[in-house]
């Protein structure tokens, strides 16, 4: 067994397993019981009342945090040559299509966010093999397959994000940096989670909002009460 050190017993020793955290609170808390010296994410954990095998209740989708990140996302647009100028001024890392297509059939997937025009899905559909199992596939559930590839990339690099729920129907997503202040990582936070909550199917009978925890890397989970959300 893996000696425990003790920085890591310390934050521990901070965090009641039992209780149940205010948001405000528990964000303030994980800077506090942070034992990493570099800038570690804050990862937050939902679990909802649904089952992902029913298609209403396969919880998908994006939301802009209001402080972004802490992470400059690399963007690659697919687009035809009339939308180069549009995704290059919308501060696109990469944009083009047949030799990106060529480096992704080659095993480059050196981006973090694929944006794609429409009229280029036949296209990037060749690569959908290497794409998929990376989650890179453009999808216009997302908002990454559009005409606006200008505004999509503006999201993407202003603070959006992709949630989705696992098989155990948990969503796992990053909302900042320790860096953050307590504040920064409660809006985002906030903003996430009330995006979720806004998207209860109909179907779901009982508790929505299962549990919630926040931990930052190598941290110990803070359970947060759904009912200091709102």
């Amino acid at each position: 067994m893996a000696k425990i050190s003790k920085k890591r017993k310390a934050a521990q020793e901070k965090v009641d397993s039992e209780k149940l955290y205010s948001l405000a609170d528990a964000m303030a808390l994980i800077k506090d019981v942070n034992c990493t010296k570099f800038d570690s994410s804050v990862d937050i954990h939902c679990r909802l009342g649904v089952d992902p095998r029913k298609a209403d209740q396969a919880i998908r989708g994006t939301v802009v945090l209001p402080n972004g990140t802490g992470k400059t996302k690399r963007v690659l647009v697919l687009c035809t040559p009339d939308k180069e100028a549009e995704a290059k001024e919308a501060g696109a890392d990469h944009y083009g299509l047949e030799e990106y297509i060529q480096k992704i059939q080659k095993g480059w997937t050196d981006i973090d966010v694929i944006v794609a025009t429409p009229n280029v899905m036949a296209q990037v559909g060749k690569v959908g093999r290497i794409l998929g199992p990376r989650g890179l596939m453009p999808n216009p559930k997302t908002g990454t397959v559009t005409p606006n590839v200008g505004n999509a990339v503006r999201d993407v690099k202003g603070g959006k994000i992709e949630f989705r729920v696992d098989k155990f129907g948990i969503t796992h997503n990053s909302i900042g940096r320790v860096s953050f202040t307590p504040e920064k990582l409660a809006e985002n936070a906030k903003e996430l989670l009330m995006t979720l909550i806004s998207m209860k199917p109909s179907s779901v009978k009982g508790s929505y909002v299962k549990s919630i925890s926040v931990a930052s890397t190598m941290s110990p989970g803070i359970k947060i009460d759904s009912s200091s959300i709102s």
